[in-house]
C-alpha cells in the first residue's frame, strides 16, 4: 500500500483516498481534491463533511474555500455548526470566500442560529453576496445581544448600499460597543444624505479614539463630509495622532483653504506619519500660505517626508502658475 503522503494521478485516485482508514492520508486527498479546481471536487469533499477526525473535518472546510456556488455553500453551512471550533472557524473563514449570491439560500436559515458565533460566520459570508434580500435578516441581526454578530450585520448592511438602511445604521452609531459605532460610521460613507454625514460627524465626539479616528477618515469618503469642514479641523487637536492624522486626510481630500494653518502646526509632530500625511494635505490644497510649514520639513529625517514636501511645493507653484 503507498504512503498516506504519496500524490495522486487525478481526482477520481483522491477520491477513493477519502475512504483510507488513516486521517492524515485523508487530509491528504482532501488537500489534492482542493487543489485539483474541478467542481466535481466539491461534491466528494461535501461527503465527508461528518468525518469522525476533527483535523480531517478542518481539511474539508478549509478545500471548500477553493470552490465557489450552493453546493460548496450548503456543505459550509453543515461544517460551521460543528462542535469542534477550529473546524467552524475554518468553515467560517471559507464562507467569507463565497462570491455566487445563489449560495444565500442555503446561508440565511443560520443567521437565526442559536450560537452567535455561527450567527456571525453567517452575516460574515452574506456581506459579499450582496442579495438584497439579506437586508431584512441583518437589520434585525442589529438588536442581536452579541456586539460581534452586530458588527457582523452591519457589514451585510454596509456592503448593499441601500439608502433605506440608514435610518438603522445612523441609529447603530450610538450603541453601547464602541466596536458596532466604529462599524455603524464606516458603512455610513457610501450614503448621499445629509443624515448619515451628521451622524458621522458626531461620532467625531465618540469617547472611543477610534471611533473618532473611523468618523475622522469616513467624512473623507463621504458626499456630504465637507458639511463637517470646521469639526474636522478641531478633531487636529485630537489627543491621538491617529484621529488627527485622519482629519488631515479628509481635509486634504476636500482642499480646504482654512485648514492650512491647522495642519501646518502639525508637521512637525513627533510621528513621521503624521508629517507625511500633513505634507500631503498641504498638496492637496496647495495654497501658498502653506509654502512656510512644508519648508520646516524640506531636510526632515524620514524620506517620505520630505518626498511629499516637495510634491506639495510643486502643487502650489503650478497653482500659482495658473493664476
Amino acid at each position: 500500500m503507498s504512503g498516506p503522503f504519496e500524490s495522486y494521478d487525478d481526482l477520481e485516485d483522491a477520491a477513493q483516498r477519502l475512504q483510507a482508514a488513516d486521517p492524515a492520508e485523508r487530509r491528504v486527498a482532501i488537500i489534492a481534491l482542493g487543489h485539483s479546481g474541478d467542481p466535481a471536487a466539491v461534491t466528494h469533499l461535501a461527503g465527508i463533511v461528518v468525518d469522525p477526525d476533527a483535523g480531517v473535518r478542518q481539511q474539508v472546510a478549509m478545500a471548500l474555500g477553493e470552490f465557489d456556488g450552493p453546493e460548496s455553500a450548503s456543505a459550509l453551512v453543515k461544517l460551521l455548526v460543528d462542535p469542534e471550533r477550529a473546524v467552524a472557524s475554518a468553515a467560517a473563514d471559507s464562507m467569507a470566500e463565497l462570491k455566487d449570491p445563489a449560495c444565500v439560500d442555503a446561508i440565511l436559515p443560520l443567521v437565526r442560529h442559536g450560537h452567535a458565533f455561527v450567527r456571525m460566520g453567517a452575516l460574515r459570508a452574506l456581506k459579499e453576496l450582496r442579495r438584497k434580500d439579506t437586508l431584512k435578516p441583518a437589520l434585525e441581526a442589529l438588536q442581536d445581544g452579541d456586539a460581534a454578530v452586530r458588527v457582523q450585520a452591519i457589514g451585510v448592511i454596509g456592503f448593499l448600499k441601500l439608502e433605506e438602511s440608514i435610518p438603522a445604521l445612523t441609529a447603530s452609531t450610538s450603541d453601547s460597543d464602541a466596536h458596532v459605532r466604529r462599524a455603524a460610521v464606516s458603512a455610513l460613507a457610501f450614503s448621499q444624505m445629509k443624515p448619515a454625514a451628521e451622524s458621522i460627524t458626531r461620532a467625531l465626539g465618540d469617547d472611543d479614539w477610534m471611533v473618532r479616528e473611523m468618523a475622522a477618515e469616513t467624512l473623507g469618503l463621504n458626499a456630504n463630509g465637507s458639511v463637517a469642514a470646521d469639526q474636522l479641523i478641531a478633531a487636529l487637536s485630537d489627543e491621538f495622532w491617529q484621529v488627527r492624522l485622519k482629519a488631515i486626510r479628509s481635509l486634504g481630500k476636500m482642499k480646504v483653504d482654512r485648514a492650512v494653518r491647522p495642519i501646518g502646526n502639525c508637521i512637525t509632530h513627533d510621528h513621521a506619519n503624521l508629517r507625511k500625511e500633513a505634507a500631503a494635505a498641504l498638496g492637496e490644497i496647495a495654497d501658498p500660505a502653506a509654502e512656510p510649514y512644508l519648508a520646516l520639513v524640506a531636510n526632515d529625517s524620514d524620506p517620505e517626508v520630505r518626498k511629499n514636501s516637495r510634491w506639495a511645493l510643486q502643487q502650489i507653484a503650478a497653482r500659482k502658475a495658473k493664476a
